[in-house]
């Protein structure tokens, strides 16, 4: 598994280059691939998205410096921004994880054991995809698995996210429960580096996969 940290990138770019490494997957010429980043603010809407479940009118989006971007994955409304870790494989499921609802599992398994490395208990709530703490939702995850069972997109966690940001939409199209982060769970700062380096570590776990930094 190579792990590629990018650091802050639009989410355009991160569309093309996903696009650019499924190809190469697909195709035999990379391994697979785990991209670890943050987004500058930016609304996302999934196949299942709901146009009332975006708060925020075009022009108030421009002040506050918001993109908008149709997706490819799965799911509702979500936010990306700096301080939440974004991380997308780029995986082959093939021969024997070619089980969607498994794969969901398996990032949330990975999700969870990530804010066990910091002191905190995440959880699952039945019906919904993600991980919580509570009724507080720290793990958003959206996924896409295209011909060939390569996988893309994949899941954001909150860090140190400025979480009045997800006051303009309705994350998910979940109403009756909230967002919280990592950072306000341990009632400290979390150095993004520390965070990666434990999403790593647990996808290696999880997946079975021998990390190489790329």
């Amino acid at each position: 598994m190579q792990v590629r940290r990018l650091g802050l990138v639009t989410y355009g770019d991160a569309l093309a280059l996903q696009a650019e490494l499924v190809k190469q997957r697909r195709a035999g010429e990379i391994p697979d691939t785990l991209l670890l980043l943050e987004h500058p603010h930016v609304i996302t809407l999934g196949s299942g998205s709901h146009e009332e479940n975006v708060l925020v009118t075009p022009e108030e989006r421009a002040a506050r410096g918001i993109e908008l971007f149709d997706t490819g994955r799965g799911g509702d409304v979500t936010y990306h921004g700096p301080g939440q870790l974004v991380g997308y494989p780029i995986f082959d499921l093939k021969p024997d994880r070619q089980d969607l609802h498994r794969y969901l599992r398996d990032i949330e398994g990975a999700l969870i054991g990530m804010l066990a490395d910091f002191g905190v208990r995440g959880g699952r709530k039945e019906g919904l995809t993600g991980v919580w703490v509570d009724d507080r939702k720290l793990g958003a995850i959206g996924v896409r698995v295209s011909s060939g069972w390569i996988t893309s997109h994949g899941f954001a966690l909150n860090v140190a996210t400025d979480l009045s940001f997800f006051d303009t939409i309705v994350p998910c199209g979940i109403r009756e429960h909230g967002v919280g982060s990592l950072a306000s769970e341990v009632g400290h700062p979390v150095r993004m580096a520390d965070i990666e380096a434990s999403a790593v570590r647990w996808f290696e776990r999880i997946f079975g996969r021998t990390a190489v930094e790329g």
